[in-house]
């Protein structure tokens, strides 16, 4: 069984799908950070952004891993870990741009379902319900206040010892949701059959118990 949760940047899916797979003994899979880790590769070996056939020669000629360790999931390009690199600002500004070429989502697709063919997985991102994993068991779909995104991705920066503009920040995420969810290809939306979870003022354990219990109820009706 399959869990995917997709929702606007900063509602804190990264964070949720994480912990939903602890307690459930599942494989997670952080889409987004495979988009980042593109993004930063192009940046660091000065590759036009807006050249998708070079982007997509790129990805091919790249390795990108994804690794569970104790304080959380790392993310390596050629076996260098790059996770701290993937969120800096620099790459979070261009990586809408990167994931909408549609040659990197369709490549970025076929790896993301060969890693969720043979295991459970939670995976996370903006079009895993609609378009990566149509037939999961169980679609939920998280949101939050823009006001509520913007401070959670300020904390998230500066736990990480990286300099931001609460403001700035705040800005910037409008403009990822208009990017993501105005794309021509796999455009950001709520599936159909995904379950709507509004984050607002609630903890992330209490998301978690939510989506766990849906999780279980969803395996038992299968199993009766």
């Amino acid at each position: 069984m399959n869990i995917a949760i997709d929702g606007p940047a900063g509602a804190g899916k990264s964070t949720v799908a994480r912990q939903v797979a602890s307690r459930l003994k599942l494989l997670y899979i952080d889409t987004g950070a495979m988009y980042r880790a593109l993004t930063y590769a192009a940046i660091h070996r000065d590759c036009p952004l807006t050249d998708e056939e070079r982007l997509h020669s790129l990805l091919e000629s790249i390795q990108i891993t994804l690794d569970a360790l104790e304080d959380g999931q790392h993310v390596y390009v050629d076996g260098h870990d790059v996770t701290n690199e993937v969120r800096m600002p620099v790459v979070t500004d261009n990586v809408s741009q990167v994931s909408a070429y549609p040659s990197i989502r369709q490549r970025m697709v076929q790896l993301q379902r060969e890693l969720a063919r043979n295991k459970s997985v939670v995976m996370d991102g903006r079009d895993i319900g609609t378009h990566v994993l149509p037939d999961a068991e169980l679609k939920i779909f998280l949101t939050a206040s823009h006001e509520e995104r913007a401070q959670r991705r300020y904390h998230e920066l500066v736990n990480r010892g990286i300099e931001a503009d609460l403001p700035q920040l705040a800005v910037d995420i409008a403009e990822r949701d208009r990017k993501d969810s105005e794309r021509e290809t796999a455009p950001l939306r709520q599936a159909s059959d995904a379950v709507l979870l509004d984050t607002t003022g609630i903890s992330v354990d209490e998301v978690v118990n939510r989506i766990v219990t849906l999780y279980l109820q969803v395996k038992e009706h299968a199993e009766a």
